[in-house]
């Protein structure tokens, strides 16, 4: 079926729909040349259509070991091809098909060079997909022109668990409060692993039950949204600063500066990709790291007590934070992720010696 990308600047991109329906979303960009879906179930991507700079997807198919989550949080995939049948001797599905059984949109045969192009120079912004069984271009050109931005949505709630959940460890040292924004199954498994025994509370669990006695520390995870539209959440990690060793991760590290009186703001087209060249400013060292995150902590309004530890080489906005005073530390990036393939997955080490230094 054919189709149109119609972004809300007006811009209009062919292709078509072989799922026969369309979607919308904020289009979004990663430059990640595998991992789609990785991509597609991390809660992060919620309320976002993924263009694929790669040209080529679903080459190894669907796999059940792979997903973020237990269902797509992205609302449709952007791509110039999509292959049919995976050449992987473990793919259960291919990739269509398990779009279709997930009612998540597809556009295929899509300019995605000219489409990342023009969401590098102008801005992620709102798009939706408008099929030719949707009707004339001029009312999918309208209705696009009316699609919410991403600032100011508060999308946490979508994706954090409905209730409380334990990962139990027989072997574990330390006890962990998990505040769920939209957290990755990868994060978890890799805090585990760790040597942790984790508590994963939903996004709006209050701090008294993050900071209850039997907890050592308290991580914070990523998720989608803007997290200025989060005042809750805010409210409750203040609640926590001072009381008990906190780690945050993407989503986590923006609400960490929030609610140490910092503020954050919306990124021209963000950073998503597996290449992402972050300085940590310590040891002068490189690492190459995986991002999803159309926000940033603004450091020019940061308090004195945070220090930034690590920046982003192709912008030089703020990657790291850490408190001068408090055992406080955050990353913007995943270092659960392999992109370096494990150049920062030293941060879960980091999260253990603090919270060991804790009981001293």
């Amino acid at each position: 079926m054919h189709a149109h990308l119609i972004l809300k600047d007006g811009t209009v991109f062919r292709g078509r729909a072989p799922l026969g329906s369309g979607g919308s979303g904020e289009a979004v960009f990663t430059t990640s040349m595998a991992g789609y879906q990785e991509i597609l179930t991390d809660p992060s991507f919620a309320g976002q259509m993924v263009c694929m700079t790669f040209p080529e997807q679903g080459i190894y198919g669907i796999h059940g070991s792979l997903g973020e989550s237990d269902r797509p949080a992205a609302t449709a995939l952007l791509c110039r091809r999509i292959t049919g049948t995976p050449d992987h001797a473990f793919a259960e599905s291919d990739l269509g098909g398990w779009l279709k059984r997930q009612r998540v949109a597809l556009m295929t045969e899509l300019d995605t060079r000219a489409l990342t192009q023009h969401l590098r120079d102008q801005g992620a912004q709102p798009g939706l997909i408008w099929t030719e069984g949707d009707g004339k271009l001029a009312a999918g050109m309208a209705k696009a022109s009316q699609l919410p931005d991403m600032g100011g949505q508060a999308l946490a709630a979508q994706v954090s668990c409905r209730s409380r959940y334990e990962l139990p460890n027989e072997e574990a040292r330390f006890r962990v409060a998990v505040l769920d924004g939209g957290i990755k199954a990868s994060i978890l498994k890799f805090l585990h692993q760790s040597g942790l025994h984790l508590e994963v509370f939903p996004w709006d669990a209050p701090a008294s039950e993050l900071c209850a006695d039997r907890f050592d520390g308290i991580f914070l995870s990523n998720g989608p949204g803007d997290p200025a539209a989060l005042p809750g959440m805010r409210k409750e990690i203040e609640g926590c600063i001072g009381r008990k060793p906190i780690f945050g991760i993407c989503l986590g590290h923006q609400l960490l500066a929030l609610a140490l009186g910092g503020s954050t703001f919306k990124l021209k087209f963000g950073h998503r990709g597996a290449n992402q060249p972050v300085l940590d400013l310590a040891t002068g060292r490189i690492e190459i790291t995986a991002q999803n995150h159309g926000f940033a902590v603004d450091e020019a309004n940061l308090p004195p007590e945070l220090e930034v530890t690590h920046r982003h080489l192709s912008d030089d906005t703020v990657e790291g934070l850490r408190h001068r005073a408090l055992p406080i530390f955050s990353l913007q990036h995943h270092p659960e992720a392999s992109p370096g393939p494990h150049d920062a997955r030293g941060a879960f080490g980091r999260f253990i010696e603090m919270l060991e230094d804790s009981r001293k």
